[in-house]
């Protein structure tokens, strides 16, 4: 298998990007090649710093990159040469299997969902966000991709979703649910009441779906429920996303601020040590690596911009089940069972 990668994306890149590669290389014997995109000069000296084996490393040279704060759709237009350009067109040209960034993420998705278009049956791409609940697992999406779709994009949603956590977590039939401000099938809005319709519509039909649908769910439970995927538009999503980062980073500040107060408190932070451990790993966006842009011809993962190499590590992994388990594949033949 190859994967290309955006050597310059990331708030640390391109050191924490050699180092996530040569994990990777290192732990995936599948993982053939590796191309580095970027700057040479900057991506050379760390390959040798860190010993990458030379006959599983390829690096694309560009002294273009779009930086974070940059508009990515302009960006595609303006610089047809940023790392994150040429790494999307090795995948266009079918010269490797998928393709992992963890820069400017409007940069990622206008890329791919531009040169690799979507998939047949797909007319939106939707970023995946997987959440830890009391039950497993949660997809968000969209959790950014689009932010003002229509009521059947989350018929598309419901079925990338679905076959996603099917596919790479082994849920058989995954449970399906579109965010809203109630359970009851009046509450939400104009957008979300239409989307239910379409959905409990095709589940009337009778047609073999590969989810199970729930109806309307609300913010709880994504993390309470036993939910596989929430449905929601990129916009919602994205908030919804940024509130758990920034309500889970708070709350670890606060408890490190009591167990300092005081003596007895700092024993009995001593004591829980292992607990919160397990917690961060249970709750680590970095154990997943990046979240799948589901529904472009092609594999395309986005990382953390502030991903270290262990989430860089990660979300190579990521790119790669996408590869193996088939995802788009089985998108395509869902669809065409739902369209028939």
């Amino acid at each position: 298998m190859k994967i290309a990668i955006d050597a310059m994306g990331g708030d640390f890149a391109p050191k924490v990007v050699v180092e996530g590669a040569k994990t990777a290389l290192e732990a995936f014997s599948d993982l053939e090649t590796l191309y580095l995109v970027g700057d040479e000069a900057q991506i050379q000296p760390l390959v040798t710093e860190y010993a990458l084996p030379s006959d599983r490393i390829e690096i694309v040279h560009t002294d273009e990159m779009v930086e974070m704060h940059e508009s990515g759709a302009k960006m595609l237009r303006k610089k047809k040469k940023a790392s994150i350009t040429l790494t999307a067109d090795l995948v266009k040209k079918g010269v490797v299997d998928g393709m992992v960034g963890a820069g400017n993420t409007g940069a990622a998705v206008a890329n791919a969902t531009i040169k690799l278009r979507t998939l047949e049956g797909i007319s939106k791409a939707s970023i995946c966000s997987v959440m830890p609940n009391n039950f497993g697992h949660c997809l968000l999406m969209d959790a950014g991709a689009n932010p003002d779709p229509r009521p059947e994009n989350l018929v598309e949603s419901a079925v990338m979703g679905a076959i996603y956590m099917r596919n790479l977590y082994g849920i058989k039939k995954p449970k399906v649910g579109i965010m809203s401000n109630g359970e009851e099938e009046e509450k939400g809005t104009e957008f979300t009441r239409a989307a239910h319709t379409l959905i409990k519509e095709l589940v009337a039909s009778g047609k073999e779906l590969p989810f199970e649908y729930l109806g309307n769910i609300e913010g709880r439970d994504i993390f309470l429920s036993d939910v596989d995927v929430c449905l929601t538009d990129g916009f919602t999503g994205n908030v919804i996303l940024k509130t758990a980062e920034g309500l889970a980073k708070g709350i670890g500040g606060w408890i490190k601020e009591e167990y300092n107060k005081n003596i007895f408190s700092k024993i009995a932070g001593l004591l829980s040590k292992p607990v919160f451990a397990r917690l961060k790993d249970r709750t680590s966006h970095e154990k997943v690596g990046g979240s799948l842009l589901i529904g472009v011809n092609g594999v395309c993962v986005i990382g953390h911009g502030s991903s270290s190499a262990y989430a860089i590590h990660n979300t190579i992994r990521l790119a790669m089940n996408s590869v193996k388990h088939e995802v788009n594949a089985d998108i395509v033949s869902a669809m065409e069972v739902i369209k028939a």
